[in-house]
């Protein structure tokens, strides 16, 4: 099936999210669309898919114009979505995922014994082998995927959009599902792949189609591109460094965490560090080393067995999160949508949301108050909208995280825990969050930071703890820092 999509414009009220883009993916090729984030190329996915509607242009699909007003539409065409946030089941099992709503009935009853074959057929020819009674919610995020894959195949999907797939995924599961896609690709399917994972795509794609804000910078062969030369064209402007420079605040020696002997069973144990005013210090490991629970934990999200933890020089009793932004904790979750914005509010209103005792009296909210203090953040932070008072959840996922940086910062926190800080956004927006948190460890505050990006742990951080297995294998210091010495430590073996 080729694709040509001619003109197509998109607003969201005043903006204009695409802006005349014209472009053609090939039947039975890996396209890839890459962007900053709000640059519009999960829009035009989105439209391709029958997500959304364009305002003006033409989609014609074989040299014919082809209209077509919902995803159930585009389906009846062959072309069919797989977004960022995957659109499963989790207390169904994986088959009745698969099958959901196409399903084979006998009179009022699911006919069980044909799905089961139609399921086994379905997993020879694609060669996505998965059990198909368990219950989704139990899987990993790469076997979800594949989940989503089958349930694209079994509706007889010739082009897949797939929306930042490798987004929640461990380098292992991001590996296979790269070689998953590469298996489609040469059973004759089309693949629309939208990432900004650049080492991602100039290694899976065919053509890479570049674009910024709102319009279509070029379309050319993977071969011809490189990491800078996607980057200058994304941003308008040259690579330049990823990190800011490492610098130590004059009053380092003030210790504002210590913990010790931190144990939480089946999750983490004998943990025990410190970090000190003006360092960043990383927390680095595979996918259930015990990274996200020790720091969950610490905040009071959720409990630990024995050890204890002392915040600037005193004993913490008693462990929740109100209670650790009282004292001065800011905490950045790791998983945005789930943990972190609260879509239906305004982006203002997620700033303010954990300061209103402090800007209230007598129980009436000071609005004033609010409105400088969500002001003040929202311009350090360098959150790109019209104002605060759009909805959070029509912000790119950049300055959706932005906007959870401004609110653990507009309480003046002395420690700041970031999970993940730059999961799921462009790479300009990255740039931007590392200089954030260097300006904050610069003026004295101290910043612990979980990440699975390699090249973020060395390039961001003074020390880092490396965990394996629920404790920490190693911690490494100034130039022991490497890609390669923090793969030793997490795989208990030297790395070839």
């Amino acid at each position: 099936m080729k694709i040509e999509v001619k003109e197509i414009s998109k607003r969201f009220g005043a903006t204009l999210a695409l802006d005349s883009v014209s472009l053609v993916i090939e039947s039975g090729e890996i396209h890839t669309l890459v962007g900053e984030n709000g640059a519009g190329k999960s829009t035009l996915g989105k439209i391709i898919a029958g997500v959304y509607q364009k305002d003006s242009g033409t989609i014609v699909i074989d040299g014919k114009v082809i209209e077509y007003a919902s995803t159930y539409e585009a389906l009846q065409r062959g072309i069919t979505i797989i977004a960022q946030e995957l659109s499963l089941v989790p207390a169904r099992s994986v088959i009745e995922n698969v099958f959901l709503g196409i399903e084979d009935t006998a009179g009022l009853f699911v006919a069980r014994k044909k799905l089961r074959e139609r399921f086994a057929k379905l997993v020879a020819s694609s060669g996505i082998d998965i059990h198909p009674d368990t219950p989704v919610g139990a899987l990993r995020n790469g076997d979800q995927q594949k989940v989503e894959i089958l349930r694209a195949l079994a509706r007889n999907s010739t082009t897949i959009v797939m929306d930042e797939p490798t987004a929640r995924l461990s380098a292992d599961e991001t590996r296979a599902l790269k070689q998953l896609i590469r298996d489609l690709k040469a059973k004759g399917h089309t693949i629309i792949f939208v990432s900004h994972f650049l080492t991602d795509v100039l290694e899976i794609s065919d053509k890479i189609s570049i674009m910024r804000d709102g319009r279509l910078v070029r379309t050319s062969q993977s071969s011809d591109e490189n990491h800078n030369s996607l980057v200058e064209a994304m941003t308008g402007t040259g690579f330049g460094k990823v990190f800011p420079e490492k610098t130590t605040s004059a009053i380092a020696n003030e210790i504002v965490l210590e913990v010790s002997n931190l144990t939480s069973k089946n999750r983490f144990k004998n943990i025990s560090f410190e970090i000190k005013a003006g360092e960043i210090l990383g927390i680095a490991g595979l996918v259930g080393s015990g990274r996200t629970e020790l720091v969950r934990s610490i905040f009071g999200v959720d409990d630990f067995d024995s050890g204890s933890v002392k915040y600037l020089g005193k004993n913490v009793t008693k462990f929740a999160p109100a209670r650790s932004i009282s004292m001065g904790i800011g905490f950045l979750p790791e998983s945005r949508k789930d943990q972190g914005i609260i879509p239906a509010r305004s982006l203002g209103e997620n700033i303010s949301l954990p300061h209103l005792r402090g800007l209230s009296r007598f129980g009436w909210i000071n609005k004033s108050a609010e409105r400088a203090l969500i002001n003040k953040f929202f311009t350090l932070c360098g959150i790109k909208a019209a104002s605060p008072q759009v909805h959070i959840s029509t912000l790119s996922g950049g300055n959706q995280q932005k906007a959870l940086f401004a609110r653990s910062l507009a309480g003046a926190p002395k420690l700041f825990i970031a999970d993940e800080p730059t999961r799921g956004v462009d790479v300009g927006s990255k740039r931007a969050i590392y200089d954030l948190l260097a300006a904050q460890a610069a003026a004295g505050m101290a910043v612990l930071v979980v990440s699975s990006e390699l090249d973020e742990v060395v390039g961001l951080t003074h020390r880092v703890l490396v965990m394996r297995n629920g404790e920490i294998a190693k911690e490494l210091k100034g130039k022991e820092v490497t890609e390669n010495s923090v793969l030793e430590a997490a795989f208990a073996g030297k790395v070839v």
